[in-house]
């Protein structure tokens, strides 16, 4: 089988992936700003890694999975200067600044439950590891990479890297390009280069969000958090990091930066980016007004949305895609997901039920060669830099030869008890424990309820009454109860 294989975004190139304490992994993942409810690009970032998380699982890593929280230091734009992103909403919702974190922290679970994704093994919060930036701030300092300017604290990027740093490299900027597109900007104010960034932030008055530090009251820069979250549960040097590709510059070079300078080696081995997505072949973005949440998605209620779609319908359709690819939404290409992934689980309801059966007889070569053919396509894929949606093409070869011996076209001693239990085994795993695709049942099973209750009183009206009875442990099955009242028949939880 050939080895794993991820495109690492600091070399620009495939590369076989070798942990640094087999068969553990180190794995951090930036996680959402809690100030709005989750958008779709975040959803597609975070499944992109849910996918590396299970797959890496599934070929036998232990994996420390950590994904942050950050509740305080992202300042709108992104920058060094303005309001805490989640204090400007806290002010306009009237709200203390925890009440919004807790609000769209729950959102952030609820839509990843929603779309199966798996938790991680540690969810790290800013504001739950003040201490560790403040230190991380004091060794900065101490080794003169950092310098104070008027109660803030900045990384000095000019002395990093003539003492051998390589800013720019992760996102292939070139330092003196970067300084010839910023030496115009205004702003600099307490900055010796309009490149530097803060570690350690002075709170204005109006602040709401600050903590006391050696330099007076204030809060920690964004780019510090992930540093110190990182380096606290994963160690000097971990083996992947993955984010959006918008966080390459400056967010994870920024990364790079501090956590080099503070602990004197590279922090990360594999650096992973998803790509973007796009609506219609235009980017996504509230301005244009094709910007949808995922529960819009799944409501269907969105001008631009034709009808409402499934949560795994959506996963299926991100999945069709590698993960550093753009993904363009419309509503053709969720209608062929939806019928994609409902051909795929039927084939899940009809293999989970399936025994083998029927006589011995002589095996099938051809048919046999194809099955094992697919079942190492669906590991060449995924080892190739998870190409989902190479998988999922073996995945329909496999869903093919299921259908037949679902119908009876081929026959179970045509494959032999192995080859059939190796098809079996490997569609469900693939499905379920890989690509995180589950079987959706009907929403509207008030609707299913009433209609057995119609055929359970014609039944009884007509006096079959072994139909009646099986009516009857059908509900008992689901922890219903029929109930025969004077004028109607209705239907309660069973006590």
């Amino acid at each position: 089988m050939q080895p794993l294989k991820i495109y690492n975004t600091l070399s620009r190139e495939k590369e076989v992936f070798t942990p640094i304490n087999a068969p553990h992994v180190g794995l951090y993942v930036c996680g959402p700003t809690v100030y709005n409810f989750v958008h779709l690009g975040n959803l597609r970032t975070f499944t992109s890694f849910d996918i590396l998380h299970r797959y890496l699982k599934f070929i036998g890593y232990q994996v420390r999975y950590v994904r942050n929280i950050t509740d305080v230091g992202h300042l709108v734009g992104d920058g060094d200067e303005g309001e805490d992103k989640i204090g400007k909403m806290a002010k306009l919702e009237k709200l203390e600044p925890m009440e919004i974190v807790q609000r769209y922290t729950n959102d952030f679970h609820d839509v990843l439950t929603q779309f199966n994704l798996l938790p991680p093994s540690i969810e790290p919060t800013a504001t739950g590891h003040i201490v560790e930036q403040i230190e991380t701030t004091k060794i900065l300092l101490d080794k003169g990479l950092a310098y104070e300017s008027n109660g803030s604290i900045y990384f000095d990027i000019e002395t990093y890297n003539k003492q051998g740093g390589d800013y720019g490299h992760l996102s292939g900027r070139v330092l003196d390009d970067l300084l010839t597109e910023t030496r115009d900007l205004d702003g600099v104010g307490e900055k010796r280069s309009p490149l530097d960034f803060a570690l350690w932030k002075k709170a204005s008055p109006e602040h709401i969000m600050r903590w006391p530090s050696p330099w007076g009251d204030g809060f920690p820069g964004w780019h510090l958090e992930c540093t110190c979250m990182s380096h606290k549960y994963l160690g000097d040097t971990f083996d992947i990091h993955g984010g959006g590709m918008d966080l390459k510059f400056p967010h994870h070079e920024c990364e790079i930066a501090q956590a080099k300078a503070a602990h004197g080696r590279a922090p990360v081995r594999y650096w992973m980016h998803t790509n973007m997505l796009t609506v219609n072949g235009q980017k996504m973005s509230k301005s244009l007004g094709n910007s949808f949440l995922p529960s819009e998605l799944i409501a269907g209620d969105h001008p631009l949305l034709e009808q409402a779609y499934s949560p795994m319908t959506v996963r299926f359709f991100m999945l069709q895609s590698q993960y550093r690819s753009t993904l363009d939404f419309s509503n053709e290409a969720l209608k062929a997901a939806q019928k994609g992934y409902k051909r795929i689980a039927n084939g899940l309801r009809i293999i989970k039920g399936m025994e083998f059966e029927g006589e011995a007889m002589a095996i099938d070569e051809a048919q046999v060669g194809e099955i094992d053919a697919a079942i190492q396509g669906c590991y060449d894929g995924m080892n190739d830099d998870l190409n989902t949606a190479v998988t999922i093409s073996h995945l329909f070869t496999l869903l093919k030869k299921i259908n037949q011996l679902h119908t009876g076209q081929l026959a179970f001693g045509q494959l032999g008890k192995d080859v059939f239990d190796r098809l079996k085994s490997n569609y469900i795993n693939f499905l379920e424990q890989v690509l995180g695709l589950r079987e959706e049942f009907p929403a509207n099973q008030e609707a299913l309820i009433k209609g057995m209750l119609g055929l359970y009183a014609t039944f009884k009206e007509k006096r079959e009454y072994n139909k009646v009875d099986e009516i009857r442990a059908s509900f008992k099955a689901m922890g219903l109860l029929v109930k025969d009242m004077k004028t109607r028949i209705d239907w309660a939880y069973e006590e």
